[in-house]
């Protein structure tokens, strides 16, 4: 009877194992990678609007389609990155993803006063020099730290109105993303 329990206890242990592992490890066996899809925007420091998805057609990137979508891909070893932009009044929000798709930093407009957002994308080596004020920033600047120099921005806004789509579309556009 003990040893039916240890061989039921030993397999439902080596049975998580298994599954835990090839859960884990599907990611980095992925054909195509968000990293690979934000590569293929040309996108680099420089905001690229993403054209409208809608609920009939193919969605890989399984975006929403009421939401505009601007993508800025930036090298932290050419510099420090910064993004900015005037948003609207409604609803946005920014997140800073690393090339392995794992989120840095997110906001929305509600953590921020006014409209005007600047975000500063700082590696591990430029925020020692920022703590050692060999950095000169900008007032008001939002700093996010990496621990890669890869990274992607995305912007999301929420146009209240289909009608002004297009003129969330071209403020989107005139934001700037670059390294410094």
């Amino acid at each position: 009877m003990f040893r039916a329990l240890m061989w039921i206890i030993a397999g439902g242990v080596l049975g998580i194992v298994v599954h835990l592992v090839t859960i884990l490890s599907l990611p980095s066996l992925a054909s195509e990678s968000v990293w690979d899809r934000v590569l293929s925007l040309d996108s680099f420091e420089k905001i690229v609007v993403l054209d409208d998805v809608s609920y009939s057609s193919p969605n890989p990137l399984q975006l929403d389609p009421e939401l505009l979508y601007g993508i800025c891909r930036l090298d932290l070893n050419n510099g420090v990155g910064v993004l900015s932009a005037q948003m609207p009044s409604d609803f946005w929000s920014v997140s800073v993803f690393d090339a392995q798709g794992v989120a840095v930093y997110g906001t929305t407009n509600r953590s921020i006063v006014g409209q005007s957002l600047k975000l500063g994308i700082f590696n591990d080596e430029q925020i020692k020099m920022l703590s050692d004020q060999e950095l000169n920033i900008e007032e008001g600047l939002l700093i996010v730290e990496s621990e890669l120099n890869d990274v992607f921005v995305v912007l999301r806004v929420a146009p209240p109105h289909p009608a002004l789509k297009q003129r969330y579309r071209e403020q989107l556009e005139k934001a700037v993303c670059a390294s410094n």
